[in-house]
Parts: C-alpha cells; structure tokens; sequence
C-alpha cells in the first residue's frame, strides 16, 4: 500500500523493542489522573514520548511525506483494553490543535479540549499533514485494529451522509500490525475501529505532523 495511491502506508519493525518497552514502563508509572485508555498531549506528560515524536527518527520519516519542515500537531497514547474496548465508528480526522483562537474564513468549529483549541481548518492544511501511528502492541481483528477505506482521501471533505455511501459503496482494509510497526496514514482517511472481539492491550502513539504555515501568529499547540 502506499500514500499518494491509496492514504496509507505500513512500515514493519520500525521501532525497537527497548524502546516499546521503556515507552510501556512509562505509561504504566503514570498516576490514576491520568486515564491511561486515551492521553491528549502526551508530548507534555512522557518524556519519552515527547523524545520520540522530537526524534531525527521520526521528524526525518515525516519529511518523506510533507512538503516543508515538519511540525507536531498534537500527540495521544490510546491504550484498548479488555475493560476500556471502544468502538471508533468511521470518521475523517478533521480538527487541529493550535495556540489560539483567531477567526479565519474557513475555519470552524472551534472546541476546546484538554486546555487547547481545537478547530477543524480548510482542506488544504489537512493535505499538508500526516499521521503517524506507533503500535506498541500487535494490533489485529480480535483486539479492535484499525480499518481503512483506501483512497478516500481524495474524496476530500465529507458530510455524514457522504462518508456512510462512501463506505457502503467501498471494501475496507484491515490494518493488522506487529508491535513496533508503524501506519503512516493522512488525517482524512476514512477510519474506524471495532470493539476488540477478544480485547488485549492494543497501544497506540498517535502524532500528527504538518508542514503547513499557519495564518495570523498561530503556532502549533
């Protein structure tokens, strides 16, 4: 599968076990605050995941994919278990995170989510971003792995309406992975996720890189 073609791609063994594991240790030390099934702005709060989304590594792999100097839009860990097994139903990722509030033609809604602005921006700033998900886990069928429709990207902004023809009308793709792989994908890939059938821990690092200059002294949250 590759990106231009179809909005994703799989890299296998990108990532070291050490690291996963260093990574694991981490979220598991954090306290009961935090829950753990789904941490916003994980760059603030794990060392090492704010190394790993700095990192030549990854900076370096989202190059590959954008047109400029790469930015981080925002960080979550989400960890599927047996007791916190969601459904994700299909959806385009169409908000971003930013400093500030600023009216611009296009833009909207505006939310606010763990103390920082969200808002969902015109299309041209989603094609000037890409999605990295880090499995830190395998990730199959039985434990609730991400599922696809590829090229739907193309399609550009879609209605409620729009995304359930699309998806009636498409074949899906399952995206098993093994722990340490990554999905490359672009935001507005129609995506979702099943309820895991037999849940097991199924942890994700999801970062959100862009290459786009924000408008009117806006910077990235």
């Amino acid at each position: 599968m590759n990106i231009d073609k179809n909005g994703f791609e799989i890299h296998s063994g990108f990532l070291g076990n050490d690291l996963i594991n260093e990574i694991i240790t981490e979220i598991e030390s954090l306290g009961s605050d935090y829950p753990k099934h789904g941490i916003r702005n994980a760059e603030k709060k794990l060392i090492l995941v704010k190394k790993l989304v700095e990192s030549d590594l990854l900076r370096d792999k989202a190059k590959s994919f954008l047109s400029g100097n790469p930015e981080v839009v925002r960080v979550i860990v989400f960890d599927k278990t047996p007791d916190k097994n969601w459904l994700v139903t299909w959806h385009q990722d169409k908000t971003i995170s930013v400093s500030d509030k600023k009216e611009i033609d296009g833009w909207g809604p505006w939310t606010l989510k763990d103390g920082v602005h969200h808002v969902q921006p015109a299309l041209n700033v989603l094609e000037e971003m890409v999605t990295f998900r880090i499995h830190l886990d395998d990730a199959n069928e039985s434990n609730g792995c991400l599922k696809v429709i590829p090229n739907s990207q193309s399609l550009g902004i879609l209605s409620k309406n729009e995304q359930d023809r699309v998806v009636a009308e498409s074949a899906e793709y399952i995206c098993s992975a093994k722990s340490g792989d990554l999905l490359v994908m672009r935001p507005h890939l129609l995506h979702s996720s099943s309820k895991g059938t037999k849940p097991s821990q199924r942890r994700i690092v999801h970062v959100e890189y862009s290459s786009f200059q924000l408008p009117m002294g806006l910077a990235w949250a």
